[in-house]
């Protein structure tokens, strides 16, 4: 007697009394879905599991001997699909010639600056003395002390050097960049560096305004906005390389003040699909990224930043070092040096025994 493997069979047969009649089982797989069991070739549906098993095939033909083959299990997907490893491009020097993006002008923006008076500059109010009223603020950035025409007056100042960052909901000086989301904690920051209080402005100040810029990423761009009203489009200038941002923007309402923006970039961008828009009320400088990921900051912190170069221009060599004179071994020659006279040998010591007495 032999067993039979047929699904929902299972009895002892005789192969000399195997017919086509005499297997009744399930030709379908067994599945198990929302608590219910059943056979794919019927769709006989139970909650039951001794139900389930009790039912009768619905098939008849030959008892098999032989294990019907085991559906095959689903793939497990990959969850890390292999990526392809890219070498990251060289990084070409910030004195790159710098290529001018040409903005594209908002209507409103064009017709305010072509209809706008551009006061003449207006005279320096000065009574011929540099005195200093009692109350004074000193003009440093996160300075508070106030003059009080006393001895105290010539004492240290504490101030920032650097301007004042928002983004994204954090306030900081880009000196120190010790960063806090509320802005009385901003403003009660002490000063990164020591020097003496200054109680006018320079002249140069009076010429330049203070913008605030931020900036956002996406999978395939860096954008730059710079918020800025009454802004000449015609006298600015938005220029860029590889790796360095350079845009200078004219006011001249305010006697053609300016603001400038200078930076290396943390990444690589790629100039030739750069694009800038004037607004009303901002600059937005659209950078495509010259290779795949993520920038952790948007430049990299340098004092100062080499003057940019056009195209066309050629990049000023760095000054090589000089070295003093006398220190220099190119024009030495061994053949000037003089004999020396020798004095006694080790050997001629040693065959002239001394008299130890």
């Amino acid at each position: 007697m032999l067993r039979c493997y047929n699904r929902g069979c299972g009895q002892e047969y005789d192969p000399e009394k195997n017919n086509e009649e005499s297997c009744c089982h399930h030709p379908g797989a067994p599945y198990f879905h929302d608590a219910y069991k059943g056979w794919s070739c019927c769709n006989k549906k139970s909650v039951d599991f001794t139900e389930f098993l009790s039912k009768k095939g619905c098939t008849l033909s030959k008892h098999s001997n032989v294990k019907p083959p085991e559906p095959e299990k689903p793939k497990p997907k990959q969850e890390e699909e292999k990526v392809e490893i890219m070498e990251s491009l060289p990084r070409p020097p910030v004195e790159t010639a710098m290529t001018t993006i040409q903005g594209t002008i908002a209507p409103a923006l064009k017709d305010l600056i072509d209809n706008m008076v551009t006061n003449s500059p207006s005279q320096t109010e000065t009574n011929g003395t540099n005195e200093v009223t009692v109350g004074t603020s000193c003009k440093n950035s996160g300075c508070t002390y106030s003059y009080t025409g006393t001895s105290a007056d010539a004492g240290e100042c504490q101030y920032h050097s650097g301007v004042p960052i928002f983004h994204e909901g954090m306030k900081y000086w880009s000196c120190c960049q010790r960063k806090t989301s509320d802005f009385a904690v901003f403003m009660a920051q002490k000063g990164c560096v020591y020097g003496q209080h200054k109680w006018f402005k320079d002249n140069d100040d009076k010429r330049i305004v203070q913008c605030r810029y931020d900036w956002h990423q996406t999978a395939t761009n860096v954008i730059v906005s710079i918020y800025a009203k009454k802004y000449h489009y015609a006298k600015s200038l938005l220029e860029v390389n590889p790796i360095r941002l350079h845009a200078l923007l004219i006011f001249p309402e305010q006697e053609n003040a300016k603001f400038e923006l200078d930076m290396e970039l943390r990444g690589i961008i790629d100039v030739t699909k750069t694009t800038a828009h004037m607004y009303g009320t901002k600059v937005e400088i659209t950078m495509p990224k010259a290779e795949p990921g993520s920038w952790a900051k948007l430049d990299f912190p340098r004092e100062k930043l080499p003057p940019p170069v056009k195209v066309g221009q050629q990049i000023p060599e760095k000054p090589k070092t000089v070295e003093a004179d006398g220190d220099s071994d190119d024009d030495f020659n061994l053949d000037d040096i003089e004999s020396v006279a020798q004095g006694v040998t080790l050997t001629e010591m040693a065959s002239k025994k001394p008299d130890l007495d």
